[in-house]
């Protein structure tokens, strides 16, 4: 019985993930209600407190989803000694493939790039937000000061602001992707980024890759 109350408990979860997917796109978050949420899940709104005690919670569950097994990627690779950069390069291939490929992860960026008004139910979600750009910054400038420091390489500039331009690259690909699709994201995203890292003096072999 035990067994059974929680899977009913992870089905009902799951449900509410997916219905908020759908529903933030269609409307926008912060014209969405939870009780939209819980209604178009088929749940009750009490069904949907138990799991998720507001909007911002149930968002973050919602961006968790796609992205946590990325981040634990990431993580595994900055534990590594020296200079990670070619194995970093891979993850982001793999990280332009799965958002080219697949549709819940392009539904989920799509709302947060493009649906998440900065609404003040939602502000706990967007602190958090600029709080994981902030790491992922962070780690864009360890890569790139590690990289150097193993090649004996000099920066032209502060690897920090070296870091902000890649990542504001790399954002606004995926932005511009998700409006239209108009150019292949894999392919672009590869020649933008060795472009940059040669740029820098931190060129990738080829096929370490991006």
């Amino acid at each position: 019985m035990a067994r059974r109350t929680k899977e009913d408990a992870l089905a009902t979860r799951t449900a509410l993930l997916d219905a908020a997917e759908r529903v933030f796109l269609q409307q926008g978050v912060s014209r969405t209600s939870l009780a939209d949420i819980a209604h178009a899940a088929g749940v009750t709104r009490g069904a949907l407190y138990w799991h998720f005690k507001d909007k911002a919670a149930l968002f973050n569950a919602m961006l968790d989803r796609v992205t946590l097994p990325l981040s634990a990627e990431l993580e595994e690779l900055l534990t590594r000694e020296g200079d990670v950069l070619a194995p970093w390069c891979e993850h982001v291939r793999h990280a332009l493939h799965q958002i080219a490929h697949d549709a819940q992860t392009r539904r989920v960026l799509q709302i947060v790039m493009q649906k998440a008004e900065h609404a003040q139910d939602l502000a706990p979600a967007l602190e958090r937000h600029v709080a994981l750009q902030r790491m992922s910054t962070d780690c864009l400038r360890q890569l790139l000061e590690r990289a150097a420091a193993a090649r004996r390489v000099r920066l032209p500039a502060p690897a920090l602001q070296l870091a902000h331009g890649l990542g504001a690259m790399m954002h606004g690909l995926i932005y511009n992707w998700l409006l239209d699709g108009g150019f292949d994201l894999e392919d672009t995203g590869q020649v933008a980024i060795e472009a940059f890292l040669r740029g820098i003096g931190l060129a990738v072999a080829p096929g370490a890759g991006v």
